[in-house]
């Protein structure tokens, strides 16, 4: 049998791609067999199996819980047993507070998914599910009850699991299912169909219109539509165009370009040959951090594999429509998502924005016509002249079109990687997808859209996500962070912790925000620190008037900032002062912190009826503020304790009280 490469390097015309991906194409007397295609395909889908099948999730939170280790032992299991079994690699699949997931398929027998495998399940679930046929149910994904270890029936369908049941898999559909590292697998769930469909059907002005009717928005941030974008650098006329793929994801708590391109990376390629196409760019960049070597690692070979089978190149599909592809590694700076910051990177200058007019579009790249989409934003676009247009504008709401990615994370019971069609609700997704808030204590809010978006308290829960909804109440969609929070967490302590994130990532070239930022954190941190008889009078009045000048600095900061970064800069100040400021007011006028977090505003004393002389607390007291004898009640001398809260941490007998 031919392969696919074989055939689809020879510049195989696109109106008989789909032939080669059916098995049917028989130019020239060569081809891929039918039979063997389909044998592909049932084996992707686990449908027809003629050996046992186990899949292992390997994305960065998989490998970060060991699922190297679970793949080196399989292999030694199974060559130990004799066991002629296909052992193979996947993405991530999304419930990462789950992994190491471990799929297994017997011939004869239902899928069942492992939760929480280590080195240390490998020989049991080889003798028990492989050997014996029975599967070890306290380690299936989604039972959490005792039940009877050999009856198949008590295995929950995946899908049927309440992480998975409300989300719509549609970017993420081959995440988890197959080898990201494996072009044929990709072909074979349809991968590249949707760019033959495009070169060989419609002109690049059919593509930008269809991408428009189907409404998607970029999933980078403010949500511009994606087509209309396209449709600014098509009316320029340039000799050279240049398409950029921002997979720059920077934002505490996302992980959502990441998984993608770890997972799925030809379906990101296939969007970017696509739109390069539209807008006639003959070149193109992936910005990539260079804390994602996994990505980055599967991207090269995810481009040269490309290039091999005429899919990336010189006429693509024997079309006459060439595109190249580099990856560019960023250095991890936040101002780098910013487009205009972006491209002067990948220019070898520093990261730092410009004003605008005129657009990337018009004048970016190397002064050329440049569109910059993110990575979920391309690999929507298969989709859509997959499926059609009509499809993909049917999910979501009136504004907002398609799915959208969410990296849920923070004090939620189920953390991962969530898909759902937009107008979903903020409650869905925490509590239904999520599993509600952990450890049985009170949800109080959500970030969503990272530093550049807002603190949304329980009011909000109902609130349907979309671009504009998002909007009205303050804050943004942003590339889809949603980081929960429960009544532990301290909002102005929140806010400072973003601002000291912003502060740091400011690349320092206007004023408002270079500057306008650090005091925004001064006085942060100045309403979240014990009062001191050495306070000056200033230090007083800056406290007091922590509020007043919080709320002028951040609409100052808001208005007149360079960039999309700093004008959204001060949203978590503006978010919380707006919804949470009863604990502004605690802060400032009552001196305590009502979630007990700012450890400065603590006051930490010993129980005398508890303490029994053990001495540990004052050993680990790094200012030696704890005194006493061995055997003897000891004390805290409150003019030296800095709060660090190591006598709590330290203490085994629960003789730390923190008011």
């Amino acid at each position: 049998m031919n392969s696919f490469k074989d055939i689809l390097s020879t510049k195989v015309p696109a109106d008989k791609f789909i032939e080669v991906i059916n098995g049917i194409y028989d130019g020239n007397k060569v081809g891929v067999a039918a039979d063997e295609i389909a044998v592909l395909k049932s084996r992707i889908s686990l449908d027809v199996i003629e050996k046992p099948v186990i899949i292992i999730g390997m994305g960065t939170c998989g490998l970060a819980n060991g699922a190297q280790d679970v793949y080196d032992t399989f292999q030694e299991e199974l060559k130990k047993h004799d066991i002629d079994a296909e052992l193979t690699q996947v993405g991530c699949v999304g419930f990462c507070a789950e992994e190491v997931i471990v799929d297994v398929k017997i011939p004869g027998y239902p899928r069942i998914s492992y939760k929480r495998v280590t080195p240390e399940n490998v020989t049991t679930i080889i003798e028990r599910t492989i050997i014996h046929k029975e599967p070890v149910i306290q380690k299936a994904l989604g039972k959490y009850h005792d039940a009877d270890d050999t009856l198949w029936s008590e295995i929950p369908f995946i899908h049927d699991i309440p992480f998975f049941k409300i989300q719509k898999k549609v970017v993420l559909e081959n995440c988890g299912v197959i080898d990201p590292e494996s072009i044929d697998q990709y072909l074979a769930r349809g991968g590249y169909m949707a760019l033959s469909n495009a070169l060989l059907t419609k002109s690049p002005k059919d593509v930008i219109e269809d991408t428009k009717r189907a409404g998607l928005r970029g999933r980078g941030g403010g949500g511009f539509l994606t087509g209309k974008k396209w449709e600014f650098a098509y009316n320029t006329q340039n000799d050279q165009k240049y398409l950029i793929c921002n997979a720059d994801e920077g934002d505490p708590g996302a992980f959502m370009d990441r998984a993608v391109l770890e997972g799925d990376p030809h379906r990101v390629i296939e969007g970017m040959i696509i739109a390069a196409y539209a807008i006639g760019a003959s070149k193109g960049y992936i910005y990539c951090r260079a804390e994602y070597p996994l990505a980055i690692s599967r991207l090269e070979k995810t481009i040269t594999d490309a290039s091999e089978y005429g899919l990336l190149g010189k006429n693509i599909l024997n079309s006459g429509f060439n595109f190249t592809l580099k990856i560019k590694k960023g250095a991890g700076a936040f101002v780098c998502g910013e487009e205009t910051a972006l491209i002067h990177s990948i220019e070898g200058k520093r990261g730092m924005p410009r004003p605008r007019p005129p657009f990337p579009a018009v004048s970016g790249l190397f002064g050329k016509p440049t569109i910059i989409n993110n990575v979920e934003t391309f690999a929507n676009i298969p989709v859509i002249f997959n499926k059609g247009v009509d499809w993909y504008a049917s999910i979501g709401t009136d504004s907002s079109k398609g799915t959208k990615i969410f990296a849920l994370s923070g004090k939620v019971v189920n953390t991962g990687l969530v898909e759902v069609p937009m107008g979903t609700t903020i409650r869905e997704i925490i509590f239904d997808v999520g599993g509600g808030i952990e450890n049985g204590k009170h949800f109080k809010a959500v970030q969503i859209g990272g530093p550049s978006g807002g603190a949304l308290p329980e009011q909000f829960l109902d609130t349907k996500i979309d671009y504009e909804n998002l909007k009205e109440i303050g804050a943004m969609m942003g590339s889809g962070g949603l980081v929960v929070m429960d009544e532990s967490t301290c909002m102005v302590d929140l806010a400072k912790y973003f601002m000291t994130f912003i502060t740091s990532e400011s690349c320092g070239k206007c004023i408002p925000c270079r500057e306008g930022t650090k005091r925004l954190l001064e006085i942060l941190e100045r309403i979240t620190k014990s009062y001191r008889e050495e306070e000056t009078e200033i230090d007083s009045l800056m406290r007091f008037q922590g509020m007043l000048y919080l709320e002028r600095l951040a609409d100052v900061i808001r208005d007149t900032s360079l960039c999309g970064l700093g004008q959204t800069a001060a949203n978590p100040v503006i978010t919380t002062l707006r919804y949470f400021r009863d604990e502004y007011e605690a802060h400032l006028y009552d001196r305590e912190c009502p979630a007990k977090a700012c450890r400065q505003m603590l006051t930490y004393t010993i129980n005398e009826d508890k303490c029994i002389g053990c001495t540990l607390c004052a050993t680990r007291c790094p200012v030696n503020a704890i005194t006493g004898k061995r055997k003897e009640v000891h004390f805290i001398n409150q003019n030296i304790c800095t709060h660090c809260g190591q006598c709590e941490l330290n203490c085994r007998f629960d003789a730390i009280i923190v008011e």
